[in-house]
């Protein structure tokens, strides 16, 4: 453990950066929010924009030009490590901290951060991804990515007591940390934090989860953007396994490994169905059916934990298991093509 700084010390220099396509709706709210943050220190915002639509760019500008503080650059490609690397290199503060453009960070989160990198010694801290939904669909999403059933048992979705981890949510990193290990891999279009931090902790750094830092998170408002999410997701943590094998765990590998026995196990009733064989059909339907039961049970435990699910996302958080499981393990069943590995790869 370091020592935290006196009280009356000076704080170190902080850079929040973030990375931005098509934000002109909630840009110039989200800076606004950063830039109330209470922190007895030099505080700066690198914002990256991309490629966009709309007028985020035109937003970014002039925000900038009212505020000091407010740096913008140029994300050409519009990937997020590069925008995260292109804002890295343009700010100047001593600790880094990476926040997304829907992140909804309370007005101590910096100081927080500050505080926790002192008192531990860290490279990167992080706290709980807080998934909160606006509908009863995003409930049930936000109910899923925070239980043990939907997501397995990671501190930054599920919470937990202060430690290290593997990875934590964004993070406030030292910068010392980001030069040392070369910043974000720009091959890995996903999982670019989960990489990192990974290399940082290989170069003998350490990643800590702290229970005091709560992020925000709004979850995808449709089926269809949830099973595309979770399907890179799975893409990309394959392409993580399969340049860090030693990475692999039973946690990884659940999604993939019942997507594959319940594949098996339709085929195997499809046959004994086919060819009036019971016990085939029986033993086939064995898989499918079993993991149906376990959503079900699962979903209805979750559906009561406190603050207790409303009747419309209870009913729609079977679903949403289920759509997570099955597109997160078929991503990673499928993974990347060569063409979209890198030059890194």
């Amino acid at each position: 453990m370091s020592q935290a700084l006196p009280a009356d010390a000076p704080r170190p220099s902080v850079s929040i950066i973030m990375t931005v396509v098509n934000e002109e709706r909630h840009l110039a709210d989200a800076i606004e929010r950063l830039l109330a943050q209470e922190y007895p220190g030099d505080l700066e915002i690198v914002v990256a924009v991309g490629p966009s639509r709309d007028r985020t760019r035109d937003v970014a500008d002039r925000v900038a030009a009212t505020h000091d503080h407010v740096t913008v650059v140029d994300n050409p490609s519009g990937r997020t490590p590069a925008g995260l690397n292109a804002a890295i290199a343009a700010s100047t503060g001593d600790v880094i901290v990476r926040i997304d453009g829907h992140s909804m960070v309370p007005s101590d989160y910096v100081a927080t951060g500050v505080r926790v990198l002192e008192e531990t010694g860290a490279d990167n801290v992080g706290g709980v991804m807080a998934a909160e939904g606006t509908n009863d669909f995003e409930d049930a999403v936000a109910r899923a990515m925070t239980s043990v059933f939907g997501v397995g048992g990671a501190s930054f979705h599920v919470g937990g007591e202060a430690g290290e981890a593997p990875t934590v949510y964004l993070g406030c990193f030292r910068r010392s940390a980001l030069d040392r290990v070369g910043g974000y891999d720009e091959t890995m279009v996903r999982a670019q934090d989960w990489e990192m931090n990974l290399r940082i902790r290989q170069s003998g750094g350490v990643i800590w989860f702290t229970p005091e830092m709560h992020v925000t998170y709004r979850p995808r408002h449709t089926l269809k953007a949830l099973a595309r999410q979770y399907h890179d997701y799975g893409r990309w943590r394959r392409e993580v396994a399969r340049r860090h094998p030693e990475t692999l765990s039973l946690r990884y590998l659940a999604a993939p490994a019942a997507v594959s026995v319940i594949g098996v196990g339709v085929a195997l009733a499809l046959v004994g169905a086919v060819t009036r064989h019971p016990v085939l059909a029986a033993f086939g339907l064995s898989a499918p059916v079993g993991y149906a039961l376990a959503n079900l049970v699962a979903s209805a435990v979750s559906a009561q934990q406190e603050p207790r699910l409303a009747p419309g996302a209870a009913v729609r958080l079977p679903g949403v298991y289920a759509t997570m499981h099955g597109a997160w393990g078929l991503g990673f069943l499928r993974g990347l093509p060569a063409s979209e590995r890198g030059e890194g790869a």
